[in-house]
């Protein structure tokens, strides 16, 4: 039934306060997160402020406060646990397990909120913005979301600091959100003169206007057809630029001989040659007949043959952190998904003993007969793990998307797991100290964020790459990213090994799929060695079986 309220688990809310000037809430993310509680007129939440500094004044907080605002204020050191390992502001449902944690995430979780709550508030959910999903990308690879979470509120928060003791100057990031808000109108405007540029593009466009009640039907939902200037030229004229398509030129030549080839070759000159690490021990398998049905992958929703890939793929992963993982030890889950890395882990290593000691104890026999063949690299912690220790364990599931998540805790109760936590937030707003992190298919710079996270906590890391196509340059990280791949490659003909490096699928030509992988190996030997000029051990490592993904990369690195 529409508009009935429905009556929702209240929610703790917890905000920074550092202290009030010129009627806001300084850090202004806790106004923002503030003022849209308002809004919303959302009362399920529980609002604690976290002062951030020592005999902080909170008298003069009700000049800014709703009057129906009840607020509690707490230090960190009463925060949950799950809580003081996030930046704030972070909301946590009960029991203290699952947390969601930025300002975007906790914008978003406020607005659903308050629709479920009252589903005649339809405006509310219209905050969410188209197909609802407004700042939902994190901000290393959303201009957006880094715009709204982190530049304009600390450009304002500098602003008024400022104002306090000078006439300040309006920042320059005021000005590229002026920019950015003028954006879509300037594409618009400059689609219509680059439309032309290809004429069969151009014609279709034209063409689709003529048929009947598309343009009663535009008219109704309020879009508006590009008005295009007449096209005089013949495609090839036109679009002399269209042969350099990318692939074009591979896909014509039935040997494959353009693309990527002038690129490697410029690195095997230099001494950079495809090489990847032997795998530790290429055939062991978790007992997936003998684990409870909501470890396994195939309780996921996927079909029995990629479930049985992905409980591969889980082989791998699974082995490598197992191997170094000792009682005590935190394990990050980042890009966690439907939780099907961390699920698994927390379930064998619930604290480093019992069913984890059996998992254990095969794997040190199967260590012992490969020694001889195994980079010490995976023996520099087993040293450290006592099967009979009864030190808990804690795996941290991290993912931006909440119905992965949600899917992920559900498993966990079937599972009657206690070792385990879930956040929902962008990885960077994960603060707390860790000793493996892992990720299993991290798009993109996602996989160089994990590596990063890792580097400056000195954990170790067990990364398998995905969507090299997306690698590109960011805020944060530049390609090439080691020393000894910029002294050979620019930033162009690295792009060109990462879109390469994405030809990996079963239904290519055999050759191209070689290639595809060998592109794989160069750039993820790239992350390796910028791993290392941050002292630490890294291999690349090629999965085993190899069918059993298309990016089938493992990285795994230690600090030495």
């Amino acid at each position: 039934m529409k508009g009935i309220k429905k009556s929702l688990t209240e929610e703790y809310l917890y905000l920074d306060f550092s202290h009030q000037a010129e009627g806001c809430i300084l850090p202004l993310h806790t106004s923002v997160t503030l003022f849209l509680l308002s809004y919303c007129d959302c009362k399920i939440f529980k609002v604690c402020l976290v002062l951030t500094e020592e005999d902080t004044d909170t008298s003069p907080l009700r000049d800014v406060l709703s009057q129906d605002t009840e607020v509690q204020i707490v230090s960190r050191q009463e925060l949950p646990p799950i809580v003081q390992n996030c930046c704030l502001p972070a909301v946590v449902e009960q029991p203290d397990n699952f947390c969601r944690a930025g300002l975007a995430v906790v914008l978003r979780h406020i607005a659903q909120k308050a629709y479920e709550t009252d589903p005649s508030k339809k405006e509310i959910l219209e905050l969410l913005g188209f197909k609802k999903t407004c700042l939902k990308a994190c901000a290393e690879v959303s201009q957006w979301t880094r715009l709204c979470e982190l530049t304009i509120p600390l450009a304002i928060e500098n602003f008024l600091r400022e104002s306090l003791v000078q006439t300040p100057a309006i920042p320059m990031e005021i000005l590229e959100l002026e920019k950015k808000l003028r954006e879509p109108v300037v594409i618009c405007k400059k689609f219509s003169e680059k439309l032309t540029e290809f004429p069969l593009l151009a014609s279709w466009y034209q063409r689709i206007q003529e048929v009947p009640r598309v343009q009663t039907a535009a008219s109704k939902c309020g879009i508006q057809f590009l008005q295009l200037p007449e096209l005089s030229a013949t495609p090839n004229e036109r679009c002399p630029h269209l042969s350099e398509a990318p692939g074009g030129e591979e896909q014509n030549d039935p040997l494959f001989t353009g693309g990527p080839r002038p690129t490697m070759t410029k690195l095997l000159e230099k001494g950079i040659e495809v090489v990847f690490s032997p795998h530790p021990c290429p055939t062991w398998t978790l007992d997936w007949n003998g684990l409870p049905a909501a470890v396994s992958p195939k309780e996921g929703r996927m079909s029995s043959d990629r479930a049985l890939r992905k409980q591969q793929q889980l082989n791998n992963l699974v082995y490598v952190v197992i191997n170094q993982a000792k009682p005590g030890d935190r394990i990050v889950d980042f890009c966690s998904g439907g939780g099907h890395v961390g699920l698994v882990l927390a379930h064998v290593l619930p604290s480093c003993q019992g069913s984890a000691g059996k998992w254990k104890g095969q794997m040190e026999l199967e260590v012992r007969v490969r020694e001889a063949f195994i980079h010490p690299l995976f023996l520099l912690k087993a040293a450290n793990f006592s099967p009979t220790s009864a030190s808990p364990l804690l795996v941290i599931l991290i993912e931006n998307k909440e119905l992965s998540l949600i899917r992920a805790k559900k498993r966990s109760d079937e599972l009657g797991l206690s070792n385990i936590w879930f956040i929902q937030a962008n990885m960077e707003y994960f603060a707390g100290m860790f000793n493996i992190g892992v990720a299993l298919h991290a798009c993109g710079v996602a996989t160089d964020m994990v590596i990063e996270q890792c580097i400056k906590t000195r954990a170790s890391f067990v990364t398998c790459p995905c969507c090299y196509g997306f690698i590109q340059n960011t805020s944060k990280f530049n390609f090439p990213k080691s020393e000894q791949f910029k002294k050979t490659l620019s930033y162009k003909e690295h792009m060109v090994l990462c879109r390469f490096a994405d030809q990996t699928a079963v239904q290519l030509p055999p050759q191209r799929r070689i290639i595809g992988k060998q592109c794989m190996c160069l750039v993820d030997l790239d992350r390796a060695r910028a791993a290392e000029e941050h002292g630490y051990s890294v291999q690349v490592i090629s999965m085993e079986p190899e069918s059993c993904s298309p990016k089938n990369n493992m990285i795994v690195g230690v600090p030495v």
